[in-house]
């Protein structure tokens, strides 16, 4: 479960930086989102809102290894499934993105896919 865990926090800090790196201007806004961006300030609150997003998962992950104390073992399975799930799409949607997507976005996501089966899977 640990190697689960920090997993998990690796691929939400990959995330995390790759929405600093295009708010700060380093990775162009239209290497990312398909290339669908109209404009930098289309990207910025997409890139924004999934640094939210990240920082909660990243709880979750937190919460999940039994970092952060709880009881719900049956409902904490049950999101890491839907993890599973939701992540396997954006796999396939980074696949279908810029070339960027294709070669660094997607190994990211894969490391999110990998680590919420694991812990869907191990025994809490």
């Amino acid at each position: 479960m640990k190697t689960a865990v920090f997993m998990g926090l690796v691929f939400y800090a990959l995330t995390v930086c790759i929405h600093v790196l295009i708010i700060s201007g380093i990775i162009p806004f239209t290497w990312v989102n398909g290339g669908r961006s109209e404009s930098f300030a289309a990207q910025l609150p997409i890139s924004i809102i999934s640094i939210f997003i990240s920082i909660i998962g990243g709880v979750f992950t937190l919460i999940a290894g039994k970092n952060i104390p709880h009881t719900h073992k049956r409902g904490i399975t049950y999101i890491c499934w839907l993890f599973v799930a939701l992540w396997s799409f954006g796999f396939i949607q980074q696949m279908f993105g810029t070339p960027f997507e294709k070669t660094v976005c997607s190994l990211i996501v894969l490391l999110g896919v990998i680590s919420n089966l694991r812990m869907a899977i191990e025994k809490r």
